[in-house]
Formats: structure tokens, C-alpha cells, sequence
């Protein structure tokens, strides 16, 4: 019975716990950032690739000097 009670009062793992728990929220947050930016430019890339699509490329002539 002291063997469990020791176990249950031990804190030496607590600090991990902890660690473990910030990580886990800072890669989340990361996450969520992420997954809001990706929609914005994905809509933004479509906007300048339509642009792209219909732009007209004309040749310049240059005169001759001859």
C-alpha cells in the first residue's frame, strides 16, 4: 500500500506533463494559423493566374537604322 501512495504522490513526472501539454498547444495554434493563411492565398493565386491567362503579350518591332 506505501508503494502506491508513493506513486500517487510523486511529482517527478509533473514537469513533463506540462511540456508536453505546451507543446502540444503551440503546434496547434501553428496549425491554425496555417489552415487560415492557406485559404487566402489560395484565392489570391487564382486571382493572378486568371489575370495571367488573360493578358495579351504583343512584340515590340524596332526600327532599323540602316
Amino acid at each position: 500500500m506505501r508503494a502506491f501512495k508513493d506513486f500517487l504522490t510523486d511529482e517527478s513526472g509533473a514537469v513533463t506533463v506540462d511540456w508536453v501539454v505546451l507543446s502540444a498547444a503551440i503546434v496547434g495554434l501553428g496549425v491554425a494559423v496555417v489552415a487560415s493563411i492557406s485559404q487566402g492565398t489560395g484565392s489570391v493565386g487564382a486571382a493572378v493566374g486568371g489575370q495571367l491567362g488573360a493578358a495579351q503579350v504583343t512584340k515590340l518591332e524596332f526600327p532599323k537604322f540602316y
